[in-house]
């Protein structure tokens, strides 16, 4: 009952077309795919004032699991991630989960590459609580808990397409040291397209040092 009730609160769809909504729009507020989505500038004054909740961070339990796999399969329509040349099955790596109440509305999964570096996996949030902050608290409990392992360097990659979260994680403090082109196309045997119909092809690395 628990994990049917979880998989249908974070169902999102796209309004234009109904295919899985990753995104919300920063001026009307709808839900969109990849497909639908447009990176576009908006002034300050225009941005989509959103209504605050209250949310926390916690460590992710056994129970969280299965709604991290289903969570990662909306978002990117597959089980396994590859982020630095290994492949990751997402729900099974440790992590991090922010709740509203009992619902768990956005998730972050790490991997300690080696005693100097953690690596941040998978990063998601529902559309509907895009903007409010929790992207950004869910990267500050992976830092803080880094830094209590004596970590260096915080990394993370993304694909070229990804014009969100490469502002995203600049604007936290992570920094581009490399680019590994072809790397996505490789993996799906060729160029799909990403966000706003952008050919998704090279993994872009950054990192961050712990402080």
């Amino acid at each position: 009952m628990f994990e049917r009730k979880v998989f249908l609160w974070f169902k999102m769809r796209c309004y234009v077309c109904g295919k899985n909504g990753v995104l919300t729009c920063s001026v009307c507020g709808k839900t969109v795919c990849l497909e639908h989505g447009r990176f576009g500038v908006v002034c300050s004054n225009c941005v989509l004032k959103r209504e605050k909740i209250s949310f926390s961070i916690r460590e992710a339990r056994a129970k969280d699991c299965k709604v991290i796999g289903e969570l990662v399969k909306a978002f990117w329509g597959e089980d396994v991630q590859v982020a630095f040349d290994i492949e990751f099955v997402v729900k099974d790596l440790p992590a991090y989960v922010a709740v509203e109440g009992d619902n768990v509305i956005g998730f972050i999964s790490y991997y300690d590459l080696n005693l100097e570096d953690t690596l941040i996996v998978a990063l998601g949030v529902l559309p509907k609580y895009q903007g409010l902050g929790i992207g950004r608290a869910l990267i500050y409990a992976v830092e803080n808990r880094a830094k209590k392992a004596s970590k260096k360097r915080l990394l993370v990659s993304t694909t070229n397409d990804n014009l969100l979260a490469l502002a995203f994680y600049q604007v936290l403090g992570f920094q581009i040291y490399e680019v590994v082109p072809g790397a996505i196309a490789k993996k799906h045997g060729k160029a799909i397209l990403g966000f706003s119909n952008i050919p998704i092809r090279d993994e872009i690395r950054l990192c961050k040092p712990i402080k």
